[in-house]
């Protein structure tokens, strides 16, 4: 965490809502792992951080997953766009990894029906000019082109279906940045509650509020009892 990092309300709002994009779609998506935590503390260069794990190890990942996984990464620049009607360069990276994940269906996976099950990778042959070095393609450019427009296509797809998603949830995506902006930090459970009940019926302890003051201090002196009890003598009641 960086908290020392200040940030202006007006880029805090933007985190928030960034933020709030990824986790709606995590939650409302079939194919994403469960939703563990979405804060807007600065990490690392992030100013925000949306975190969603496994329930068991993966070693294999599924074409739907994938797809779905492209739908979140799309999340927080739509967000922005929904909200503000301007979007930042926070996002950028989500669209790196959203552009790997999509070269990778098409180029390694075989995942693209209009590249079909091929690799289209670097030659690893031997190569006899500095300037191809560096880099060497065993395809054409021909092949090159219908490479970049099929990654384009995953991702505009992606953006689209994000987009679509987030204006059915709007007012999901008001309560759960209006939330992060109140408590920094949300659980997994905190934003399911809000998707299914408009609120969070159980929501985390407020970071900006005044700490409880201590107990005050217990004398160990016994209590005098008052004169009048003294000089009265006897049970309460007695004549």
């Amino acid at each position: 965490e960086r908290r020392s990092l200040a940030l202006s309300e007006k880029e805090k709002e933007n985190t928030a809502y960034h933020e709030a994009g990824h986790a709606i779609l995590i939650e409302v998506l079939e194919h994403t792992d469960p939703l563990h935590k979405v804060t807007i503390i600065p990490r690392g260069p992030s100013l925000g951080s949306t975190m969603w794990l496994p329930e068991e190890d993966k070693f294999t990942l599924r074409r739907n997953e994938i797809l779905d996984d492209l739908v979140v990464a799309m999340g927080g620049r739509v967000a922005e766009e929904i909200k503000f009607g301007d979007v930042t360069n926070g996002a950028m990276g989500d669209i790196r990894q959203a552009t790997h994940l999509a070269r990778k269906m098409v180029c390694a996976w075989g995942m693209s029906e209009r590249m079909g099950m091929v690799e289209y990778g670097e030659d690893e042959g031997t190569v006899f000019l500095a300037r191809d070095i560096s880099r060497s393609r065993n395809y054409s450019e021909a092949t090159a082109q219908q490479i970049d427009e099929e990654v384009k296509r995953l991702i505009d797809q992606a953006y689209a279906k994000a987009k679509d998603l987030l204006t059915q949830h709007r007012d999901k995506l008001d309560v759960i940045a209006a939330a992060l902006l109140e408590f920094e930090t949300l659980d997994g459970s905190h934003i399911k509650e809000i998707m299914e009940h408009g609120r969070m019926l159980n929501p985390p302890e407020n970071p900006k509020s005044p700490p409880a003051p201590p107990p005050l201090p217990v004398s160990s002196e016994p209590k005098s009892r008052p004169q009048e009890d003294e000089d009265e003598g006897g049970l309460p009641g007695e004549l």
